[in-house]
């Protein structure tokens, strides 16, 4: 002989108008007074059952729409309620469903559902070229999820405690029945009624709103190694956000941004530079003092450069070792020097004479011997211009 349920407006003690606050505020209240590790009663039970069983409904707009209009038709499963499919204290007797479950579920234990460790978080940070050469010791403020230290991390308002979630039993998932043109399978979700917590906070913490977690600016001491470079990160384990109720925090990822120098640059282990040199350095030949990278950032440090008579445009010399340090392994890499021909823009009337006079020794030079008929290049333009 079956029993009526009871309209489960009536079940949370709200009128059929309610809003979903008014039902959520109801149901929390009412779970709180007969949880069974609160109340000892013998039916504490089974009113926490029928009220797990009327929130399910009421609590889901669509459920609830149902139910407003075909009453517990509208929601009524196999097992003769909305909660029999998955809550264990379902009853009406075993079904095939009871059998496929117990084979599937055999030897298996209900269990608290393990804590999610906290999320990762990521942080740019910006060095200086001689940082990322040498290295450099950083100071930088994140904000993350620490533990609430009102409820010490438990979500619940202190004296208070979370209690085990009945619809799951603690395990944090529940067992649905399905059925195919193959018969009836069982799956198992998370519970929806603890969000696969296995447990649920009655009384949350006012600081933290019930999630354990707050969120505080933390100073840190970032080690640079010698050696890094543009978008390499650094990864500083637990230092992300905090799980929740106690699970390990992420970690804090750090992506690496590099400004510009002046004149060098770098290329993997190389560090590049354009060394100007005047018309008289490049064919008579120098001995040039070149400013090599300086933990300081200025070009403090010297290397002699030997530049040989006759060096052309865009030579390049190599300094070894005055490179980047290898992240990975010993030594390190060169410095790299690019000449550069400057040709002067604004002449003296003693350079413009000195010039003028170069040139046309040129010219002599290269002026054709006596008889030949080849006038060279500029002997044919000055020909052609004459009319010659």
């Amino acid at each position: 002989m079956s029993t009526r349920k009871r309209d489960y407006y009536d079940v949370l003690g709200v009128a059929r108008g309610a809003t979903e606050e008014d039902i959520r505020r109801s149901y929390r209240k009412l779970a709180r007074q007969y949880h069974p590790d609160l109340n000892k009663e013998a039916t504490a039970e089974a009113q926490f059952k029928e009220i797990n069983e009327a929130y399910e409904v009421l609590g889901d707009s669509s459920k609830r729409s149902s139910y407003d209009r075909f009453g517990h038709a509208a929601v009524s499963g196999a097992g003769g309620g909305p909660g029999n499919a998955y809550n264990p204290f379902g009853g009406n007797g075993p079904t095939m469903a009871d059998f496929v479950e117990t084979f599937v579920a055999a030897g298996r234990q209900p269990r608290p559902a393990p804590p999610s460790r906290g999320s990762h978080l990521a942080f740019r940070m910006a060095l200086e070229f001689e940082e990322a050469i040498f290295g450099a010791d950083k100071e930088l403020e994140i904000a993350h999820l620490e533990a609430c230290d009102l409820c010490g991390g438990v979500g619940s308002a202190p004296g208070s405690q979370p209690i085990t979630c009945l619809v799951c039993a603690g395990s944090g998932e529940v067992r649905r029945v399905q059925q195919s043109i193959f018969g009836q399978f069982v799956s198992l979700m998370p519970c929806e009624r603890c969000h696969g917590e296995g447990r649920i906070i009655s009384d949350p913490c006012k600081r933290c709103e019930g999630d354990g977690r707050i969120r505080k600016n933390k100073q840190l001491l970032v080690r640079v190694p010698a050696g890094v470079d543009e978008h390499q990160q650094i990864r500083l384990s637990g230092e992300g956000d905090i799980g929740l109720h106690g699970a390990p925090p992420g970690d804090l990822y750090i992506e690496l941004s590099i400004k510009p120098h002046p004149f060098f640059r770098r290329q993997g282990s190389d560090i590049w530079m354009d060394l100007p040199l005047n018309m008289a350095q490049a064919a008579l030949g120098a001995e040039l003092p070149v400013p090599v990278v300086t933990p300081s950032g200025e070009p403090t440090r010297t290397v002699s450069l030997r530049i040989p008579p006759g060096t052309p445009h865009d030579k390049v010399f190599r300094l070894r070792d005055q490179g980047v340090p290898h992240l990975r392994g010993a030594g390190r890499g060169d410095g790299i020097v690019r000449v550069k021909l400057q040709v002067p823009t604004q002449l003296t009337d003693l350079q413009r004479d000195l010039l003028t006079q170069l040139a046309e020794s040129f010219g002599e030079e290269v002026a054709p011997a006596p008889g030949s008929e080849d006038k060279g290049f500029f002997g044919r333009i000055k020909d052609a211009l004459s009319g010659a």
